[in-house]
């Protein structure tokens, strides 16, 4: 897997590299405590799938130039934020194999820094004048948000139908990505039909990733380092598990909600219910639901001429349904 990385970020390589020196120093800040927890954030990054998203759709359109490269810096600073602030309300101690901020320096530390990071990103634009990009990121950290709140109220219940799940993701997960895809195309002086429009390209990526990542819920714990049925133990109502439990009978749904609610701890109700969804072709439809999301978004590329970045958004595309972890 870490081969198509490297042959999709093939078109762009210069751009990353330099992007790294640019995320660092967007992050600087004249007090000791913060220059040291971002270096430490900078020491600790994951696959920068997002910037790779910016400098990708940009090219679809021209030449990378100074304001993709704050349009990447202004994500990426608001992505690391999230991942921060998410760490201390999950109380999670690790994060990408290393202690999480809130492990090292406590929750309070880990708060403000979170804010610094969003701060930083909307000055960023500011600064600049980039006041469409600001109005992408303003959006987006909206909409995350939104997201967060509305999967924890339905969470209480479970009352989560096929149609909450995707507005939760869209906004939890894809509108980050759709925003990377918009902000790459604006940098570039797309108009508002062509940021819309791979705006949408980002949201059905983004949509496709999610209900991948709830995939592994499934599967063998040994491939990806994520233990089965974790989702269901945290009671996470995803698209296989939301599907199956529509369409089971009543005394079936009746059981099984039961082992989401009280029996989540319990390893033999959970392998059941694992087994369960599976038998009842709720993988089966997750996996076409995911395909269509692929699909549609592959439809928006189809409209630009082939290029290098235009090759690398379809490679994308690929790993986002076929990566392992």
């Amino acid at each position: 897997m870490s081969n198509i990385i490297e042959e999709i970020k093939r078109p762009i390589t210069t751009e990353m590299k330099l992007f790294e020196e640019k995320f660092y120093e967007s992050m600087k800040s004249s007090v000791p405590l913060l220059d040291k927890v971002t270096r430490f954030i900078v020491t600790t990054k994951g696959k920068q799938m997002r910037p790779m998203f910016i400098f990708l759709c940009a090219k679809l359109l021209g030449e990378v130039n100074s304001k993709t490269y704050r349009g990447a810096s202004m994500i990426e600073l608001i992505h690391t934020a999230t991942l921060v602030h998410d760490d201390v309300v999950d109380e999670s101690f690790k994060r990408r194999n290393f202690f999480s901020i809130n492990a090292l320096w406590k929750n309070k530390i880990a708060v403000l820094v979170g804010d610094y990071l969003l701060s930083k990103s909307v000055l960023l634009s500011t600064d600049h004048k980039d006041y469409d990009l600001l109005s992408v990121i303003s959006r987006t950290i909206r909409e995350m948000s939104e997201g967060e709140l509305l999967q924890l109220e339905k969470a209480r219940k479970l009352d989560i139908t096929e149609e909450v799940y995707y507005e939760i993701i869209r906004q939890k997960t894809a509108t980050l990505i759709a925003a990377c895809c918009e902000i790459g195309v604006l940098s570039n002086g797309a108009d508002e039909v062509l940021a819309k429009k791979m705006q949408d390209f980002g949201t059905y990526t983004g949509m496709a990733f999610q209900i991948k990542d709830d995939l592994f819920d499934y599967l063998s714990s040994n491939i990806i380092g994520k233990p089965v049925g974790i989702d269901i133990k945290e009671q996470k109502m995803t698209l296989p598990l939301i599907h199956t439990l529509k369409n089971a009978s009543e005394s079936d749904r009746k059981y099984y909600f039961n082992t989401i609610k009280r029996y989540n701890n319990d390893k033999n109700r959970v392998k059941a219910l694992i087994d369960f969804v599976k038998k009842s072709g709720g993988l089966d439809y997750a996996i076409g639901v995911m395909k269509d999301f692929q699909q549609k978004a592959k439809n928006i590329l189809d409209e630009f001429p082939d290029s290098d970045a235009k090759k690398s958004l379809l490679l994308m595309l690929d790993y986002v349904i076929e990566r392992k972890f």
